[in-house]
């Protein structure tokens, strides 16, 4: 996959701009790479939280309107 090129300009408030030195400092990274791997751990934390849903949930429909609470539809179910 090509590497895409992208610019962003972000105004840091002075407590984001200590962060960004002090990362830089410890690290020994470039303010930009710091900002990468910034996005890469955020995404991973936060992106992969979606709720796995049952597929096809709600998109058939059976014609029975009491389907999932009318227990003599169940009557040998599994058998």
């Amino acid at each position: 996959m090509a590497a895409m090129r992208a610019t962003i300009q972000a105004r840091l408030d002075p407590r984001s701009q200590e962060l960004l030195a002090a990362l830089i400092r410890e690290l020994g990274w470039s303010p930009s790479r710091v900002v990468r791997e910034g996005l890469r751990m955020l995404g991973a934390s936060r992106l992969r939280r979606r709720r796995k849903g049952i597929i096809g949930l709600g998109k058939f429909a059976s014609g029975i309107p009491d389907l999932s609470t009318n227990k003599k539809h169940l009557q040998d179910f599994g058998r």
